[in-house]
């Protein structure tokens, strides 16, 4: 079935980033382990089912971790708790060493099921086995089936809003009545 938009063509792409980045969302390290770890920091990852346990993250077709990712069987997501910017930057960096360096001054965790790299005092850490893999334009959607996790209850998410970092803030939690 093929879908067709009636709305114009985006010519320009900085408009669309800039208006896709209105949108707050949670900041996340996509790791890969064996010979050659790699990571990258990326904001475009969300929950898909409970059951089974999906996760999906979106890669550029262009970026190393897309090589990686295509390549493994496994790979790790942590949700960056709202100290770790410094994380953040550091893994978005695109001239930073590759490989084990990279990790080089960053705290990591090996996975208890896959081994792959977890980020060290994250908000969250997932390790998924590679469930699917869609076309998404420049992207490609790697679902991810979750083998398992752990959360911590005493830190805030880091947040990214129009390119700017900030922490998630328990003023910003809506209670319930």
């Amino acid at each position: 079935m093929q879908v067709h938009s009636s709305a114009p063509a985006v010519a320009d792409a900085k408009a669309l980033r800039d208006a896709f980045g209105v949108f707050a969302t949670g900041v996340t390290v996509i790791t890969t382990g064996g010979s050659v770890p790699h990571a990258m920091t990326a904001n475009s990852f969300t929950s898909v089912s409970l059951d089974p346990p999906l996760l999906l993250v979106c890669v550029g077709k262009g970026a190393v971790m897309h090589q990686c990712i295509t390549a493994a069987t496994s790979f790790g997501v942590s949700v960056l708790a709202g100290h770790q910017e410094a994380e953040a930057r550091h893994f978005a960096d695109r001239y930073r060493p590759l490989g084990l360096a990279q990790f080089a001054d960053i705290e990591v965790t090996p996975g208890e099921v896959t081994g792959v790299p977890l980020i060290a005092g994250a908000a969250a850490m997932f390790e998924c086995r590679v469930w699917r893999a869609y076309d998404g334009g420049d992207h490609t959607i790697f679902v991810g089936e979750v083998l398992s996790l752990t959360r911590r209850d005493d830190c805030d998410g880091l947040l990214v809003y129009r390119g700017r970092f900030g922490e998630a803030s328990p003023a910003l939690q809506r209670v319930s009545a």
